[in-house]
């Protein structure tokens, strides 16, 4: 059964939605589950070249489940969200056992694997395996908002109910996966967050907001906070056999589970750090220019500080998460994105 809401959606989707994005061919549960996490916070012009990449080398579960975490996290770098790619392993690691390497296609089996919300698993019911699944990602959040004129903050309880129960009543029992992708079509392309293009809208008819004259209102808007700077002083240890010094950071925290450079409260602890570590025979060369780098809820500011190891290459730092590494290694390790460029920049240029 459909509504006049979702025929004014499909049609438009028919017409106008995108059709032809990497993960709509050669459709399977896998394809749409990794698209999902992917677009978790992220634009669909960023995610396609990582997923043709990732879905290249990681062609289904099985492969997924069975890779090294660190090879997962390389082909994540620079995406973001670092949850999300360990979340992703375990899911694949889970289905593995659990299920003999078949996707679980219910939704309560769906929400037992991490990182699959409410909304994730809503999705690929709908598109992977055509069964009703309900939606309400960001972007359906407020096309049902300025649609039906439901004021409150995405941040708000009582708001996200209301939208849950009006996304439960307008999504139909038929071509389900169609009209799960058309409205977070409309989201990424017509209701947007800023300049919605309503004169073109299929459902400006329908729409409170655009008949009171006021779509940004909805949703209401988050109080912006000014992003506050911090400065972080990383060492590029590198000694005689042409190796650097590399840590991999705890799972949690920024960064989390990828591998980085060794860290220092400040630049005049370097030394210490050195010392602490029975680096006795090194040289501080110059700073490199500092790197800018934005991240959510901060900005970092990152000074990196080149040292050179004078001892013999089997030296072995003590007390430190580190590990030497060859240059080569650097392809092939998962790094934060800044780090990533740094060496591309400082080792290939």
């Amino acid at each position: 059964m459909t509504t006049p809401f979702s025929d004014k959606v499909l049609r438009w989707f028919d017409k106008f939605g995108r059709h032809d994005l990497p993960w709509q061919k050669q459709k399977t549960a896998y394809r749409v589950w990794l698209s999902e996490i992917m677009l978790q916070q992220t634009q669909v012009k960023t995610v396609v070249d990582y997923f043709n990449r990732f879905i290249t080398r990681f062609p289904n579960v099985q492969s997924l489940a069975t890779a090294h975490s660190d090879e997962v996290l390389h082909l994540w770098a620079g995406l973001g969200y670092y949850a999300r790619a360990r979340n992703l392993h375990r899911a694949a690691q889970m289905i593995h056992d659990n299920y003999n390497g078949r996707f679980p296609s219910t939704l309560e089996q769906l929400l037992e694997l991490p990182g699959i919300g409410r909304s994730t698993a809503g999705a690929i019911m709908a598109i992977a395996f055509a069964k009703k699944g309900i939606i309400l990602d960001g972007n359906v959040k407020r096309v049902l908002s300025r649609v039906y004129a439901v004021t409150g903050s995405p941040l708000d309880k009582d708001f996200n109910d209301t939208l849950w129960t009006i996304a439960e009543k307008l999504t139909p029992n038929e071509r389900v996966g169609d009209y799960t992708q058309a409205m977070m079509d409309l989201g990424a392309t017509l209701c947007t967050r800023h300049q919605p293009r309503c004169g073109v809208c299929p459902l400006h008819s329908l729409c409170k907001a655009y008949s009171l004259d006021c779509v940004e209102d909805f949703p209401a808007k988050k109080i912006k906070k000014e992003r506050p700077f911090r400065d972080v002083h990383l060492i590029l240890l590198e000694n005689n056999a042409q190796q650097i010094l590399l840590h991999k950071r705890p799972d949690s925290g920024i960064w989390g589970g990828l591998w980085c450079l060794p860290e220092v409260t400040e630049k005049e602890k370097i030394e210490l750090w050195c010392e602490q570590n029975t680096i006795k025979k090194y040289t501080l060369q110059k700073p490199l220019a500092p790197i800018k780098h934005i991240l959510t809820h901060f900005t970092l500011q990152i000074l990196i500080h080149p040292v050179k190891c004078n001892e013999g290459k089997r030296h072995k730092p003590a007390g430190t998460l580190g590990t030497w590494h060859a240059l080569s290694a650097l392809t092939s390790l998962g790094f934060p994105a800044p780090i990533q460029k740094l060496f591309k920049r400082y080792y290939h240029d």
